[in-house]
Formats: structure tokens, sequence, C-alpha cells
């Protein structure tokens, strides 16, 4: 697939028009849909505006798979693949994650203690 290929797939996925992605990068629908035809390229500008709204990278854009990634919800996940999953993330968002339940954890043991000793006075 080219870029403009890429793009078609990943705007029809999201459900939005030639028309709204023309508007975008400020050309006629018509030299737009060139783009998707492979007949014209957009600029590097133009392609970073449309990365950004369809919130990827350049990089995930020009390299498309076929694949629009879809939002991870972790509710419906078992355990062990909410934690795969979290396995998955680079160190620095990991540390986030488990600095969150690390307080949460904490934020519980104290609330235990306090229901079991305190409110019983």
């Amino acid at each position: 697939m080219n870029v403009g290929e890429n793009i078609r797939k990943i705007r029809e996925d999201k459900g939005f028009t030639q028309q709204q992605i023309a508007d975008l990068v400020g050309m006629h629908r018509s030299n737009y849909s060139k783009i998707e035809n492979g007949q014209r390229e957009l600029s590097i500008g133009a392609l970073a505006k449309v990365a950004k709204f369809f919130e990827m990278s350049l990089d995930e854009l020009v390299s498309f798979e076929g694949k629009t990634p879809k939002e991870v919800v972790l509710e419906d996940k078992t355990t062990n693949e909410q934690m795969r999953l979290i396995s998955e993330l680079d160190e620095k968002d990991k540390s986030v994650v488990f600095g969150m339940i690390e307080t949460m954890l904490t934020k519980k043991k104290f609330k235990d203690f306090f229901n079991n000793n305190i409110a019983a006075l």
C-alpha cells in the first residue's frame, strides 16, 4: 500500500469523508481524491496534520499494515491479560502504572487500618 491508500483505509475505518480530510489539509476534494488514488503525494506538513488528526505518528501512517488501532479496555480482560498488556509498556509507563497501583494499595491499607482500629473507639 502507498501512503494515500493507507490514509483512505484509516479514514474509512474511522468514518471520515474525503471532504473532511481535504479541508484539514487545505485542498479541494478532487485533488485530495488523487492522493488516495496514488496520483499525487501529500507534503510532509499535510501528512503530519493527517497523522495528528488520526492520533497516529507519521511512521504509523506511512507504514500502516491495514489494522486501525483500537482502544484498549482492561476491564473486560482477565488479570493475566491485564498484566501481559502492562508488561508491553515501556519502562517509564510501567513505572507510572505500578506507582498508581502502589498508591491505591497503600490508601486501602490505611483505610482498612482506620476502619478496624480507630473507628471502633
